[in-house]
């Protein structure tokens, strides 16, 4: 117990390197932790504030904790310290405004977060998938100048117009211009089934596609062709448009 004192000891004279710091969360991961505060059990230290300092017992800063890092605790020092792996080597750091918690509930947490983060990205791609399927059916329909249904003939800002508002329950405007001026940009690479292509001379927009993946676009092209499928590339696009918000 003498030897704990004397480290705590050595500990506070690192508040003018350490207790200063932003306030820090802290989570754990161990087999065993022993120290004044904690029971035996596993760990995590997660730093939340934007950089604490983990130090040697001299007050030597051996490394500097960046927001979000996690560091696994050895030791609880009592007075608001831990010990901390990092890398090869271990320090301390100031637990100051900070808790811990058990290493099971930080993982709990993370594999809830992937869980949704693959749901919500499951419930995008199905959403995208049903809207292609939806505008495919139209492949062969008529190109009418003015038109705004493709059961008895679209142009083309008619067609995405249709398309948008009946298979994703996405209002636009008739008029591929003004169509350009909705949702979000994103990049060729970026691009996914549903995302808007526009094309045109210059950087003035006249005509608009909808990307259906593997490379190509649906779009009511022209009066021999009507609504057809094309390469995504068969012009060079001026923008691409997320209109579905995710």
């Amino acid at each position: 117990m003498h030897k704990m004192t004397v480290r705590v000891t050595g500990l506070l004279a690192l508040c003018g390197a350490i207790a200063c710091i932003n306030p820090v969360t802290a989570w754990a991961v161990n087999d065993e932790i022993s120290g004044p505060g904690l029971a035996s059990g596993g760990y995590v230290v997660t730093v939340e504030a934007e950089n604490v300092n983990i130090s040697k017992d001299t007050g030597e800063v051996i490394a500097q904790a960046s927001q979000g890092s996690t560091y696994q605790v050895v030791e609880d020092m009592g007075d608001g310290y831990v010990k901390v792996q990092v890398g090869d080597t271990q320090g301390f750091m100031s637990l100051e405004n900070a808790s811990i918690r058990e290493a099971q509930a930080e993982e709990e947490a993370a594999s809830d977060n992937e869980q949704a983060m693959v749901a919500q990205a499951q419930a995008s791609a199905d959403r995208r998938g049903s809207l292609v399927n939806y505008a495919l059916q139209f492949v062969g329909g008529k190109y009418r100048t003015g038109g705004v249904d493709p059961n008895t003939g679209a142009d083309c800002s008619g067609f995405t117009r249709y398309v948008m508002q009946h298979g994703a329950g996405v209002a636009l405007p008739h008029n591929s211009g003004a169509q350009s001026g909705y949702g979000t940009p994103v990049s060729a690479d970026q691009m996914r089934p549903g995302d808007l292509i526009f094309y045109g001379n210059g950087k003035r927009v006249n005509h608009v596609a909808m990307y259906i993946g593997n490379g190509q676009i649906i779009h009511a092209s022209t009066y021999k062709t009507g609504i057809k499928i094309s390469a995504w590339n068969y012009r060079s696009p001026v923008k691409i448009m997320n209109m579905m918000g995710d």
